[in-house]
């Protein structure tokens, strides 16, 4: 009876057992299916960002096109260049510097001349001052002598004047005595020839010279000043303009040349 008893509480028990068997399993698989299913989520989560990250890069290159775009001139290199070397540069400023030079190498050339004299030396670059007042000429003033002319040396102190043609004789003898240059008396040889002699300079003389050179100087500063003004109210320039003391330098700087050539005809004339 005991042996029965034991044998049906086993059979009883064994599909407890296997019950709890199945019940264990069923969870476990579910447990499975949840991480399985958790993992395709992640991984679907991670694909989907990859691909919003690809549409933002995309979007931003698209942003970038047209900054570049085509034909376009770019960033203008005229902002990298000194303020002072585009005015220097400007055709304006070229032109009346030009302008301004001319009337430095004027009194330059007419300097040498007063030079030339105030040394004692006789050249024919004495009469260079001279303009003859001709028929049908084009300037008012008149031609220079060289144009009607020949000038010679002879014995190193006198100018001999020979004009090219008889009827002009007349108006290089006046020509020569309206140039004032000191010391200088033409005198006539014969109907086409003038001999001038010169004598050795004297301190008056010199100082004479010296003098006339101021005057062409005073006169030279007066042109300069006339075209650097000119060229300040076409490019309407004022004291206060950041601009100004690049063109103020253009005129002292030829100045400061000017009074450099005086100087040194001041020191020839002791």
């Amino acid at each position: 009876m005991a042996a029965t008893a034991t044998l049906a509480r086993l059979r009883l028990a064994a599909p407890t057992s296997l019950s709890l068997s199945h019940a264990q399993c069923s969870r476990f698989a579910a447990r499975r299916t949840a991480a399985v299913a958790s993992q395709q989520v992640r991984f679907y989560a991670k694909a989907a960002k990859k691909s919003k990250d690809k549409d933002k890069g995309k979007e931003d290159k698209g942003k970038e096109v047209p900054a570049a775009a085509k034909g376009s001139k770019g960033v203008s290199t005229d902002s990298l260049i000194p303020a002072s070397q585009r005015i220097v540069s400007s055709e304006e400023y070229k032109k009346t510097e030009g302008k301004m030079q001319t009337v430095l190498e004027w009194f330059r050339k007419e300097v040498a001349g007063l030079e030339t004299r105030a040394t004692g030396r006789v050249t024919p670059a004495l009469l260079s001052p001279v303009r003859v007042k001709v028929p049908g000429a084009s300037d008012s003033r008149g031609v220079r002598l060289e144009e009607v002319a020949t000038v010679g040396v002879k014995e190193g102190t006198t100018l001999i004047v020979t004009v090219f043609e008889e009827h002009t004789l007349k108006s290089v003898e006046q020509a020569i005595y309206e140039a004032k240059i000191p010391g200088a008396t033409p005198q006539r040889l014969d109907n086409r020839t003038i001999k001038v002699p010169i004598p050795k300079p004297t301190v008056e003389t010199r100082n004479a010279l010296y003098t006339n050179a101021t005057r062409l100087a005073e006169d030279a500063r007066v042109q300069m000043r006339k075209h650097h003004q000119a060229l300040l109210k076409k490019e309407d320039i004022t004291k206060r303009s950041p601009e100004f003391a690049t063109y103020q330098g253009l005129l002292d700087k030829l100045l400061a040349d000017l009074d450099k050539i005086l100087a040194h005809l001041k020191k020839t004339t002791g």
